[in-house]
């Protein structure tokens, strides 16, 4: 998947160092977060619904329909592959398929997923942090958009 991938500006916000993981600063004003899940509603075959794998409160996006025909390590469990963490946090946890993943990371938009690659997490797991402008809205809908298609084996 290739999509344009600005440098996310500024240093990469704290993130917690124990489960569950959430960003601690740089966070957006709930206006974003809110055009943000509007953004993402827009996705063909997309529910939201509480996440399997995250607190209570975190939207998971998860796939429609009963068989997924995406790669095993698309998902973070079950069908969801991408989930927007609660409150003020609006990082995301979403399946990156490489080169992108490798590329989001390079770019300051994401860092790994402290548990990727232990049994039951996909390798490709990533947290993106949340959007602090209207730009940034963009490149985080952009990936979303890219784990979606990755969900879908596009």
């Amino acid at each position: 998947m290739n999509i344009p991938l600005p440098l996310r500006a500024g240093p990469r916000p704290q993130v917690s160092r124990h489960a569950p993981q959430e960003q601690l600063d740089q966070l957006p004003p709930q206006r974003l977060k809110l055009a943000l899940l509007d953004r993402l509603r827009g996705l063909e075959g997309v529910t939201f619904a509480p996440s399997q794998r995250a607190p209570h409160g975190t939207i998971g996006l998860h796939l429609e329909g009963e068989d997924p025909t995406g790669r095993e390590r698309a998902f973070l469990i079950d069908q969801e592959f991408a989930h927007v963490h609660p409150g003020e946090d609006s990082s995301m946890h979403m399946i990156l398929p490489e080169p992108l993943r490798s590329e989001a990371i390079a770019a300051g938009w994401a860092q790994p997923h402290p548990f990727a690659g232990v049994p039951t997490v996909s390798a490709d797991t990533v947290m993106v942090y949340a959007p602090r402008n209207e730009d940034e809205l963009q490149t985080v809908a952009c990936l979303t958009l890219a784990a979606w298609k990755n969900a879908q084996g596009i």
